[in-house]
């Protein structure tokens, strides 16, 4: 079999996989592409591509907030969030319905279980110590309403990320910095520089919180240029802290769970 007959094989059965996951909630394969032009063009700015652009939701495994039925997400995509950064839309119910489709064909059969390699191991109270003293995290990150917010809020992170997950971002930034902990830098028209970290932007504004805590919300009219930052702006601790230390952070940061199991 040839290297091109084989990766169209495999993407025809991820297709297929994604298409019968999306009909045991009754959509069909039309409804899927409409949701994804749908996504792409109205959902992608703020969720991000792959979904997760949002802390504590990632779309694309199933992992919403406030909604757990196909009528609460659809709900949610046309009335929004009052109070955040959800707007309402002007989707229809059935143009809802197909973002929804969408996202379902993505979503695993079941919950995210907790891989062989991911047992928790080390002191989470050690962590604790280390995360509010040593390791100086508490410094920019918010943990359960208390800490700033120039930084993602940390209370629900171990429901969303794996052991392995956290451990690389904590000896290695960089590696991977998701759409939803992005920074920005901003130049106005009249020269001056602001940076910060992304909240929201769209086709009108960019909202990000400032080093300050600020909320500050540019018009894009106002703006001579904008840039995502590449590099991550927590430090690596990558020879800062001990094996075992790193263990424990990791073990308290699994911890958190937001009051869920």
């Amino acid at each position: 079999m040839s290297t091109r007959s084989l990766a169209s094989g495999v993407a025809l059965s991820l297709f297929l996989a994604a298409v019968a996951a999306a009909q045991e909630h009754g959509y069909t394969p039309a409804d899927i592409e409409s949701g994804s032009r749908f996504y792409q063009s109205a959902c992608a700015g703020c969720h991000g591509p792959a979904g997760d652009g949002i802390p504590g939701v990632d779309l694309m495994r199933g992992q919403f907030r406030r909604a757990s039925s196909d009528a609460e997400i659809a709900a949610i995509i046309r009335g929004g969030v009052p109070g955040t950064t959800m707007p309402p839309s002007a989707f229809t119910e059935a143009q809802a319905g197909t973002i929804v489709a969408y996202l379902r064909s993505l979503a695993p059969a079941a919950p995210r279980a907790v891989a062989a390699d991911a047992v928790v191991r080390g002191d989470a109270a050690r962590g604790r110590s280390l995360f509010a003293g040593k390791g100086e995290c508490a410094s920019c990150h918010r943990v359960n309403g208390a800490g700033p917010r120039v930084a993602p809020d940390l209370s629900d992170i171990g429901a969303i990320r794996s052991q392995v997950e956290l451990e690389q971002k904590i000896l290695d930034p960089n590696a991977l910095i998701r759409n939803g902990n992005r920074y920005i830098e901003a130049v106005t028209r009249d020269g001056a520089t602001m940076t910060g970290r992304l909240l929201n932007y769209d086709t009108f504004s960019i909202q990000l919180i400032d080093s300050n805590e600020r909320l500050v919300s540019l018009p894009r009219s106002a703006l001579r240029d904008y840039q995502f930052i590449k590099t991550s702006k927590m430090p690596s601790y990558r020879g800062k802290l001990t094996a075992e230390e790193v263990t424990d952070l990791v073990s308290y940061l699994f911890s958190l769970r937001g009051g869920r199991p």
